[in-house]
């Protein structure tokens, strides 16, 4: 099994192993060559999201300063938005439902790191997939950790730090997110 066969299905793995480098590398140029690209010029900047993500809707929108690990582990949903400033550590897959919303300062983070400080000391690191339901919003500055799920419909405060799955029409908030209320949606 190669060490991205590893980082992709949860085990753990060595981020330095030469295709991972490439693969980060060839994430940085492409950010690059979008950065660049002016903000009026959407059908291009478009198209090198599709080649940099696994998956996108038809409709979508990314401000810059857009930051990524990988890019081949996004699957970015149709009409999802992404405001200023978002940085999405994709070892594990991320899925982003339809119709999603991220405030600026928005983290998705699926990297992680043993707990046993000589594992840790090692560099082997694995990672936990994320999943975010259709017509989510998520707060500006919102860190959200490996592994974590948020519902459908669900909304999620800024500056909230979310470890924990957060279930379908629900308002959460705080560190560490926590329900608040039930959405009541028609």
């Amino acid at each position: 099994m190669t060490e991205k066969e590893k980082m992709i299905s949860g085990q753990a793995y060595d981020p330095s192993d030469k295709e991972l480098v490439r693969a980060r590398l060839r994430a940085r140029k492409l950010i690059q060559e979008i950065a660049a690209i002016p903000m009026d010029k959407e059908r291009q900047r478009k198209h090198f999201f599709k080649e940099l993500f696994a998956e996108t809707g038809k409709n979508f929108y990314i401000e810059n300063r857009f930051t990524c690990d990988y890019g081949f582990n996004i699957y970015w949903g149709e009409n999802a938005y992404a405001n200023f400033d978002c940085i999405i550590l994709d070892a594990a897959p991320v899925y982003i439902g339809k119709n999603v919303m991220m405030a600026p300062g928005v983290k998705l983070l699926t990297a992680t790191h043993p707990l046993e400080f000589e594992a840790r000391n090692s560099g082997i690191e694995f990672a936990k997939p994320i999943r975010i339901g259709d017509n989510v919003w998520i707060g500006g500055g919102v860190i959200v950790n490996p592994g974590v799920t948020i519902g459908n419909n669900s909304v999620i405060g800024s500056g909230s730090v979310v470890v924990k799955d957060i279930p379908e029409n629900v308002v959460a908030v705080g560190n560490p997110c926590r329900v608040l209320k039930n959405i009541d949606n028609p």
